[in-house]
C-alpha cells in the first residue's frame, strides 16, 4: 500500500511513518519544511503544505491511502477545520480514502451520552479548551464533507510511549478504564491507524484507548 502521512514530523505523523514501514509500506511522509536526514528506504519525503491545495492533490495522486495529523501552532487553533478542509478536498480530487487522526472533545463521556468530552473540566482543562473545541469543528468540516473519510479521536491523554500492539477500541464514547484514566502511548495509537487502513471498517467516527 502506498500511504501519504501529512504532519510526518509530528508526534503521532513520525509514528504512523515508523508503524508503516516496519509493516511494509511505501510512504510519502509531507513535512512543512524541515526533512529528516535519515528515513528508510520505502519513504520519500516531500515538503508540503496542508493548505496548499494543489501541492496536496499532486502528493495523494496514486495513493492508496491519506493519513491527516496536522496540528496548527499555537494561536492559530481556528485554522484546524479550514486546513482540513482543504485536505478533504485534494482526497476526493484523487479518490483517496483519507484517516483524519483528530481529538478526544467530540466523543461522549463514559456513562454520559449527553455530555461530550470537550465540556469536561475532568479531561479537558482550560489551557486545552482552545485546541479541543478546533477538533470539534475538525469532526464538524469531516461530516460536511462528501471525501472517503474516517475521523479517529484519541483517549484524552496521548502521548509517547512503548508500543504494546494492544488497544480497545470503541465508536463515539471515550475508551477509559474503570478509575476513569483514559490514554494511549503516540506507538499503539499509530498501530490503530494502520489496522484500519489495512482492514477499513464502515465506522466513520472510532477511537481506541487502554
Amino acid at each position: 500500500m502506498k500511504i501519504a502521512v501529512v504532519g510526518a514530523a509530528g508526534m503521532v505523523g513520525s509514528r504512523v511513518v515508523d508503524e508503516a514501514t516496519s509493516r511494509g509500506h511505501d510512504l510519502i511522509a509531507v513535512y512543512r519544511t524541515q526533512r529528516p536526514t535519515a528515513l528508510p528506504p520505502n519513504v520519500t519525503a516531500v515538503e508540503g503544505d496542508a493548505n496548499d491545495p494543489d501541492r496536496m492533490r499532486t502528493l495523494f495522486d496514486g495513493t492508496d491511502a491519506i493519513v491527516a495529523t496536522t496540528r496548527p501552532a499555537p494561536g492559530h487553533e481556528h485554522t484546524l477545520a479550514a486546513t482540513t478542509t482543504t485536505l478533504l478536498d485534494a482526497a476526493t480530487t484523487t479518490r483517496t480514502r483519507i484517516l483524519v487522526v483528530g481529538g478526544a472533545a467530540p466523543l461522549h463521556m463514559p456513562g454520559r451520552p449527553d455530555r461530550l468530552v470537550l465540556d469536561s473540566p475532568e479531561y479537558v482543562p482550560a489551557q486545552w479548551r482552545t485546541i479541543a473545541a478546533a477538533s470539534a469543528a475538525q469532526l464538524e468540516a469531516c461530516r460536511a464533507h462528501h471525501a472517503d473519510w474516517v475521523y479517529l479521536s484519541p483517549p484524552a491523554v496521548l502521548e509517547p510511549g512503548r508500543r504494546t500492539g494492544k488497544y480497545r477500541r470503541g465508536t463515539t464514547t471515550l475508551v477509559a478504564d474503570a478509575d476513569g484514566a483514559s490514554r494511549i502511548s503516540a506507538e499503539d495509537l499509530a498501530v490503530a491507524v494502520l489496522d484500519e487502513l489495512e482492514k477499513p471498517r464502515e465506522i466513520k467516527h472510532f477511537t481506541v484507548g487502554y
